[in-house]
């Protein structure tokens, strides 16, 4: 039986709002932050992205060669994303701090860790910008 988180995408820099909220299916009640939470979010919006193929990639991590822009990532017009290069990438910006993940407000600190999963639960993906030197 599959269970319903509520996704929330928030940076630490945004103009006005930046409501960036859905629903993800996860298999079970207890899942892994890497194995069921970051792969099905990241397959789930690589699928999305390659059955439209929009101007924009609207995801977790920035694919390769494509473009950061204010709207999300610009990609190569009809060029299919891999989802497995975006897992990893995914993981390695988690381990970079490029996000923080936060489950019902609580931190995150490792990708091996175990969280319950119910429709109450709501996970936060904290993108980390950097400042700009200047």
């Amino acid at each position: 039986m599959s269970t319903a988180l509520t996704i929330r995408d928030e940076t630490t820099f945004a103009f006005g709002s930046n409501d960036q909220g859905f629903t993800l299916d996860v298999p079970t009640e207890s899942i892994t932050v890497r194995g069921e939470l970051i792969r099905a979010r990241v397959y789930r919006e690589v699928r999305e992205y390659n059955l439209r193929q929009p101007e924009y990639f609207r995801g977790l991590v920035q694919p390769t060669g494509a473009e950061r822009t204010l709207n999300g990532f610009k990609v190569r017009r009809w060029r299919r994303i891999d989802p497995e290069e975006q897992f990893e990438t995914a993981i390695e910006s988690f381990y970079r701090n490029g996000f923080l993940i936060l489950v019902n407000a609580q931190q995150v600190d490792e990708l091996e860790e175990e969280i319950e999963a119910s429709p109450e639960t709501t996970v936060t993906f904290l993108k980390l910008l950097p400042l700009v030197e200047g």
